[in-house]
């Protein structure tokens, strides 16, 4: 019986693999960064080999840092960039296209067509979810008609969807020589072709969508041995799945309704846990699957979407040349003592929750010659707190349940000033867990669980510790301001471009 678990954590701009143990610390774990392509404004697209040809690379780097073989690990759990769309052909593995990543924009158009005919939340109340150009449904619709064939040869079952899970499971289980097609029920849940209460494809949503069923994946379970890897190495099972914001709000152990986690990564994501039965919003949330644990039945959240976070202190690294590294940005930010009336609304692909308005576009507003780069650095770190706010506030409004606390992770939260701004501005206290990988170690949660490695939930909450906590410090008055100069802000991102267009 293998030690240790392994998860395969595939992000936006970057896949690991990290190895832990039974106390969920990291004992090995090894990183490699892709290309981001932006082939015209709006669009984002990822090279699926690249992602695939890194994941093999870092599985075997990670075992190499921590010394130890294939043979060691009982089984691995695999989390991801949700909604990014690809397709590819069953018989050789070849991808169609590349693969349109959950920023781009290219389905506005399709978005306002179909918002047309019954408004943006015409079908919410099968999944959970508004018209957005976000999710994968109208990425895969746009997909089958722009690329010559691929309908028809969807229609005969040789092309595959699916989302980056998908694709790491057929290719780990063999690929075109009999590799597994299964997504997990989070993922599928971000498609907005799934039906929450039934858990399966929507029959509605395919005919609406025109997709082809024969080209989709089957949906399983967060936690299940779904079979075992034959690549890069062999037999070992691959027992859990889950979207990476589902994966961070089950490493943060949010097991009760109303635990909330938000994780700071390439965007933001907030989400909380609201039990057994899907909440619906009114307040410009989704309504989510939060995790499925074999045959128990599924766990509900309700989810705020941050398109831009720490995208941004890259915006400023790598078009602005403000930094030269993004760990810069503290420093530079902590050179002035508050943001000079400086806000930046980092609208790049529009605003996601709990606004929902594709047409919005960045703005940096309240500039003055007294305003420098350490207001504009502080700005870019207060934007994302802000931007919690709103989403935070929206939930609490959505399922009447009080938040008395916020777990955070990704790699923004070892940003001593944020933390602090967050808490501040959000008037509640804010928590680091000891281990703030917490994407990885949900989804090795998920596969430890289905192999016995972890006898229970419980087991997990005793291994969740807090490494710091931070106690809002703000006069009222204060935060008041600087929420209603947010709020300014926010309304000039409004409306920069034609939908559609």
């Amino acid at each position: 019986m293998g030690s240790y678990v392994g998860a395969i954590d595939q992000g936006t701009t970057s896949t690991r693999f990290i190895v832990f143990d039974r106390r969920g610390d990291i004992v090995g774990s090894a990183q490699r960064e892709h290309e981001q392509i932006y082939p015209k404004p709006g669009h984002v697209e990822h090279d699926p080999l690249e992602i695939w040809r890194n994941t093999r690379i870092v599985m075997r780097e990670a075992l190499e840092a921590a010394g130890i073989a294939p043979t060691d690990l009982l089984s691995l759990g695999i989390t991801n960039q949700r909604e990014t769309t690809l397709v590819w052909d069953r018989r050789t593995g070849r991808l169609l296209h590349n693969a349109l990543v959950w920023q781009d924009t290219r389905v506005d158009g399709l978005v306002a067509r179909f918002a047309q005919a019954g408004g943006k939340d015409r079908f919410r109340a099968v999944t959970g979810l508004p018209l957005a150009s976000y999710f994968s449904g109208l990425k895969l619709a746009w997909l089958l008609d722009a690329v010559p064939g691929t309908r028809e040869r969807a229609q005969a079952g040789d092309v595959l969807f699916g989302t980056i899970d998908t694709w790491l499971v057929w290719n780990l289980t063999g690929g075109a020589e009999g590799g597994l097609h299964l997504t997990d029920v989070t993922n599928a849940s971000r498609t907005q072709l799934m039906a929450l209460d039934t858990l399966d494809w929507d029959p509605g949503m395919l005919a609406a969508f025109d997709v082809p069923r024969a080209m989709l994946p089957a949906i399983v379970s967060s936690s299940a041995v779904y079979g075992e890897t034959r690549t890069p190495f062999t037999g070992v099972p691959i027992a859990g799945i889950l979207g990476d914001q589902q994966a961070a709000l089950f490493g943060q152990t949010c097991f009760a309704a109303g635990d909330a986690k938000n994780t700071y990564g390439t965007g933001c994501f907030v989400l909380m846990n609201t039990g057994a039965q899907p909440v619906a919003s009114t307040c410009g949330l989704v309504t989510t699957v939060g995790y499925r644990l074999g045959d128990r039945p599924a766990v509900y959240a309700l989810e705020g979407s941050i398109a831009i976070a720490g995208a941004l202190v890259q915006w400023l690294r790598d078009n602005l040349g403000i930094i030269g590294h993004s760990d810069e940005i503290e420093p530079l930010a902590r050179t002035v003592a508050d943001n000079g009336d400086v806000y930046i609304v980092p609208a790049f692909s529009g605003l996601y929750a709990p606004h929902w308005r594709e047409s919005a576009r960045g703005v940096i507003a309240g500039l003055t010659r007294y305003a420098n780069k350490g207001h504009i650095a502080r700005a870019a770190l207060e934007a994302t707190a802000y931007q919690t706010r709103e989403v935070l506030e929206a939930m609490a409004q959505d399922s009447g349940i009080g938040i008395s606390e916020l777990r955070t992770d990704g790699g923004m939260v070892r940003n001593d000033l944020l933390m602090q701004f967050q808490a501040d501005i959000l008037n509640l206290p804010v928590v680091r867990p000891k281990v703030v990988e917490t994407t990885a170690l949900g989804a090795a949660y998920a596969a430890g669980l289905a192999t016995g490695y972890w006898n229970g939930t419980d087991d997990l909450v005793a291994n969740w510790g807090v490494d710091r906590r931070w106690h809002p410090s703000m006069d009222e008055s204060l935060r008041t301001t600087l929420v209603s100069g947010w709020t300014k802000a926010v309304e000039r991102s409004f409306d920069w471009t034609t939908p559609g267009a």
